[in-house]
């Protein structure tokens, strides 16, 4: 409840979970409410700019920009969603064995960790998804199994000083299994810390699921994913630029409204940032 509080007292952070919520809210109900059909062309109306009947324009082949804008969004979302959830599945369990086991499990967690934080996030999913295929299903779990380490760091770093704690020893004292303290001692509380994280996979995920429909590599065409859009537009800039601007400032705005509900969340949750 004081999180609760503290989180509502950062108007930053209310920005962006309104937009967030906002954002969520077209893209369940965003094919009941799109002014066009965005996969329909229209021969009358290629590349027409911004206008009163096409308020971000069409693309090459005369669909309206905005139609394909919010039918994209369940997209854009469900790739950052997904990505963060097959990196939490993958990543927290092994944070916890290595933690909590140590030893030559621990060692060959680290190593494995270490190998793959040597590699920047978004070419690890590139190496991923050039060797899985070309596709949105196989970009998600490229980019979770790429983002899976900072969560095995994260956990792993948490359980280390959690094991010390006294009640973590008095579990052990009166026979309790190690799988038993980790399920209801060490794992809850590690939440705090990997709320704040999951928040800003979010936004790493959105603008690297992009990435890569950008470079052809995620969502293919006719699905309308924000990336996909900035990479069909690329060859009209010079005439209609419209074309990827639009795509690029959801893109944007989806970002900056997921790091803002992150950095709020983090002065929320943890008590070393709370101030009054």
């Amino acid at each position: 409840m004081r999180g609760w509080k503290l989180f509502q007292r950062n108007k930053g952070a209310m920005a962006g979970l309104v937009t967030l919520s906002l954002l969520v809210i077209v893209a369940a109900t965003g094919r009941f409410i799109v002014p066009y059909d965005p996969l329909k062309p229209d021969m009358s109306a290629l590349m027409s700019p911004p206008s009163a009947r096409h308020l971000m324009g069409t693309d090459q082949i005369g669909r309206d920009l905005l139609s394909r804008i919010i039918v994209g969004a369940p997209y854009s979302l469900q790739t950052a969603l997904i990505a963060t959830l097959v990196a939490a599945v993958i990543g927290i369990p092994l944070g916890l064995l290595a933690g909590y086991f140590g030893g030559w499990t621990g060692q060959v967690i680290d190593l494995l960790t270490d190998a793959m934080l040597a590699f920047p996030g978004i070419i690890m999913a590139m190496t991923l998804v050039a060797a899985l295929g070309p596709g949105f299903t196989n970009a998600m779990i490229a980019l979770g199994i790429s983002f899976s380490p900072v969560y095995t760091r994260l956990v792993r770093g948490q359980v280390l000083s959690i094991k010390q704690t006294p009640y973590v020893e008095s579990a052990l004292v009166v026979g309790c299994s190690s799988l038993r303290i980790l399920w209801r001692y060490v794992l809850p509380n590690t939440m705090a810390p990997l709320i704040v994280l999951s928040s800003m996979s979010v936004a790493g995920a959105i603008m690297a699921g992009a990435g890569l429909s950008y470079l052809g590599l995620g969502a293919q065409p006719p699905i309308p994913e924000w990336g996909a859009l900035m990479n069909a537009g690329i060859w009209f800039l010079s005439n209609a630029p419209w074309v990827t601007l639009f795509p690029g400032l959801a893109i944007m705005i989806t970002t900056l409204a997921a790091n803002l509900v992150g950095d709020g969340l983090r002065d929320a949750l943890d008590p070393r940032l709370r101030i009054g």
